[in-house]
């Protein structure tokens, strides 16, 4: 009510002072009446006249009023965000679950504060995050997002929802059949990569109802993020065909790409060479469409070879392909720019060699072909390729593969990067930009490197200081000391592929399978395990970013600890200690389940709301059950039964830890035990085959998740830090 009470008053005392009438943007009064209703009518906003080169904002009271100014919407809203975290101590999360906390009364600023960009692009999202953390959203969750990016100066997100449903009236005006085309589409998790040419056909036929919803959501998002100033990144056709095609048109050069994740042939795709005439035919037939029911903003990402084969690699080819396909776009938009990630070249680094980087590029017009430079967090192509020999590169901070859940990144080493890019990049950096596979449980990383985007001047240390505060919603000793800490010991090491406690991995008796768990740690566990008590110290903290925090953290020192509950296990088999192996296989099961408990109180961890939302886009009960088997296989089993993506996706979410990984383990040490029992080897290879099937048949199930236990994080955790204090004071 106080708040309430303190925008009524000075909005009455502006009355017959403030000659000017507020002409702020709608879009962004109406952010801050989704974000902060109480205080909404207590920021104003304006254009700033003669702003110069670069986008800019500035921050300033004005009678009593927060006066934000920007030379565009965009900029405006950064205003806004920097105001929100210097000066109220709040962070507005990504997630549409979290409510923003706002001081009472409305700190005031003695001076004005002008801040100018560092570049003027800032790009946002990738394929995969389509995939593995957006397929089932509303528009709830959009909204949130949305308003999220336009906060964080993202003024370059890729737009890929609702494309399918251009697709089918494409495919179908070709030839194609409703039955051929949706069967040529994957199951919702999986179409990033159905887009990206790697897999076709797997959890068909997908329902024409989702077609239409997506196409509906499009819309929504695409006017809410050009109403923020955006330049949504829509795609276009970079030659993935339905294999049918073939039949219908026999003289096009049309050729099977090679093997991906280990799926079987009959799931592989097919590609049209584009100087083939129908590649031009179709190219014209998608982006007319789109823009139809779209419109256009003249950028479209396309991806010709994305973890698969070239049909050819000898450079005149792979010459010839990049000018096709810019040719193509070209000829139905003269204005078209071509907007490519770059993780091709990384990923196979072996096949794309300088030449034929070299060949690809420079086919393109000068400043027609955009390069998104995809994982600069662990290596910078700009660096390894002339600066892509002259054409705009975006600096791109990765972070995250699959939506796992681990914390990881580092913030100095980023910092470091990035002061070297604004300061030698060349005259052909284009910007900067976030490409994570899916929003994680790291979201520092990202502000971190858009907010130095923009030119305030802030050390790691300062900025982490900032961020705690945020955290809290105030200054509190012990977050900032668990903060400084996290900087300091945990922050300072490179996301990789797979991070994910050992928890999450197939149960083995040392070390992990394959390459899609990676449990490794760099620091002393017991020094987050200090972190973590710290944190719990905090006093009189209300504020839903800390409860998250104490989550995440406790997530994450408890998930370590299983690693030593394990080969203390393992350990009791080698020695054939039957009374010990069995005492660790009971702490085994009972720190998941703990770890389950505390992953129960947040929503944003937990398997039931991904369950949840999979299952409401189903209008009958079969498509219900469809859209949860899919939502159960990204982040379990993936695809197929077996491949090599099995658990890429794996993260620490309540129900699927509680459920699934302590399916497994529970499995797994009762299997060893009954071989000790017996006086038998255990043999993984025989207990894995079995294991294997329960992996798939635990897609298939329908058992009910709730989204949040009910019980306070703040309790459950403290409860946890004292039955566990004795195994990290040994």
């Amino acid at each position: 009510m106080r708040k309430v009470f303190y925008c009524m008053i000075m909005s009455f005392l502006m009355i017959g002072c403030d000659v000017v009438p507020d002409q702020s943007p709608a879009v962004m009064k109406e952010m801050c009446g989704r974000l902060f209703p109480e205080q909404a009518d207590c920021f104003r906003f304006e254009l700033l006249e003669e702003a110069g080169e670069g986008d800019v904002f500035s921050v300033e009271s004005y009678k009593r009023k927060i006066l934000i100014k920007g030379n565009s919407i965009n900029s405006m809203a950064v205003g806004l965000n920097w105001y929100l975290k210097n000066y109220c101590h709040t962070r507005v999360s990504w997630y549409a679950s979290d409510a923003v906390q706002m001081p009472d009364e409305l700190p005031q600023l003695s001076q004005k504060k002008i801040v100018h960009s560092n570049c003027d692009y800032r790009f946002f999202l990738n394929y995969c995050t389509y995939g593995y953390s957006m397929p089932y959203w509303k528009w709830n969750d959009w909204e949130r997002l949305i308003d999220w990016m336009a906060l964080n100066g993202v003024n370059m997100p890729l737009a890929l929802t609702g494309q399918e449903s251009i697709w089918y009236k494409v495919w179908t005006s070709l030839g194609l059949s409703d039955e051929q085309v949706r069967h040529y589409f994957t199951g919702p998790a999986q179409l990033p990569w159905h887009r990206m040419s790697n897999v076709d056909y797997w959890q068909s036929p997908l329902p024409q109802s989702w077609l239409d919803c997506q196409e509906a959501l499009q819309k929504q998002i695409l006017e809410r993020e050009r109403a923020f100033g955006m330049t949504p990144i829509l795609p276009a056709f970079a030659g993935h065909v339905p294999g049918e095609l073939k039949e219908i048109y026999p003289e096009a050069k049309i050729s099977t790409t090679s093997q991906w994740g280990g799926f079987d042939s009959q799931y592989k795709s097919h590609f049209i060479n584009p100087s083939d005439s129908l590649y031009r035919v179709i190219q014209k037939l998608y982006i007319e469409e789109q823009t139809r029911l779209y419109g256009t903003d003249h950028i479209y990402g396309m991806d010709p070879f994305n973890e698969i084969d070239a049909p050819e690699w000898n450079e005149e080819f792979l010459s010839g392909i990049s000018k096709n396909i810019y040719e193509s776009i070209c000829s139905v938009d003269p204005d078209a720019k071509w907007l490519q990630m770059t993780w091709m070249f990384y990923h196979s680094k072996e096949k794309w060699t300088p030449s034929r980087i070299k060949a690809f590029l420079e086919s393109v017009p000068q400043d027609k072909l955009i390069l998104l430079d995809y994982y600069c967090d662990f290596i910078e192509l700009w660096k390894e390729t002339d600066a892509y020999h002259g054409q705009p590169y975006m600096w791109c901070y990765l972070g995250n593969f699959g939506g796992n859940t681990f914390l990881a990144g580092d913030l100095d080493d980023v910092d470091a990067k990035l002061d070297n890019l604004f300061q030698n990049g060349g005259d052909n950096l284009y910007g900067v930009g976030a490409t994570l596979e899916a929003l994680d449980v790291n979201p520092l990383m990202y502000e971190y490197v858009f907010e130095r985007a923009w030119n305030e001047e802030k050390s790691p240390a300062e900025w982490v200081a900032n961020w705690a505060d945020c955290r809290g919603g105030k200054q509190d000793e012990h977050i900032r000391t668990a903060w400084k800490g996290l900087y300091e010991q945990v922050y300072q090491h490179v996301a990789l592929c797979g991070q994910a406690v050992l928890i999450n991995a197939r149960p083995q008796l040392e070390g992990v399978q394959g390459w899609n768990t990676y449990p490794e740690y760099h620091y002393d566990n017991r020094v987050l395990w200090k972190i973590w008590t710290d944190l719990l110290k905090a006093q009189e903290v209300d504020n839903g970013l800390y409860r998250f925090d104490v989550i995440n953290v406790g997530r994450q020192v408890l998930g370590n600890l299983f690693s030593d509950f394990r080969s203390a296990f393992a350990k009791c088999y080698y020695a054939k200690d039957f009374v010990g192996a069995e005492k660790w296989a009971a702490r085994m099961d009972g720190l998941i389940l703990d770890c389950d408990r505390l992953l129960a109180t947040s929503i944003e961890l937990n398997l039931g709301k991904w369950i949840r939302d999979a299952r409401a886009f189903g209008q009958t009960e079969k498509e219900k059950r469809y859209y949860e088997e899919n939502a159960r296989g990204i982040v379990t089993v993936w695809g197929q039964k077996g491949t090599q993506l099995n658990d890429y996706a794996n993260r620490g979410w309540a129900g699927l830890t509680g459920s699934f990984y302590y399916g497994r383990w529970h499995q797994f040490t009762q299997a060893v035990l009954a071989c000790m029992k017996d006086g038998k080897p255990f043999v993984q290879e025989e207990w894995e085959k079995g294991i294997i099937e329960w992996e798939y048949q635990w897609t298939l199930k329908q058992d009910a998740f709730p989204i949040n236990s009910g019980e306070d994080p703040l309790k459950v955790a403290k409860e946890l830090e004292e039955k566990y204090s004795l195994d990290f004071e040994s």
